[in-house]
């Protein structure tokens, strides 16, 4: 089934097939890990731009870390409790 595109500030119509979503998922990670190392020799600005490390030398960020024991606030910022 085709879906409907529009293009040119809304002036044209065109129908095309639904491609597969890759801005989430396995399919993203396997897109930004090639961009990453596509692009691991270039210069990234850090710490207000007041330096510079290359793009390669960023840990990958695949684990996911645990908000055991950190505090959320209540109440319109007015009260807090721990998360088990």
């Amino acid at each position: 089934m085709g879906i409907i595109r529009i293009g040119g500030r809304g002036t044209t119509k065109r129908v095309t097939e639904k491609e597969e979503d890759n801005w989430v998922g396995p399919a993203f990670i396997e897109y930004s890990k090639k961009r990453k190392e596509a692009a691991k020799d270039m210069y990234v600005s850090m710490g207000r731009g007041t330096s510079k490390i290359k793009f390669g030398d960023i840990a990958d960020t695949s684990k996911k870390s645990s908000t055991k024991g950190m505090w959320i606030s209540t109440g319109r910022g007015t009260g807090k409790r721990r998360i088990d």
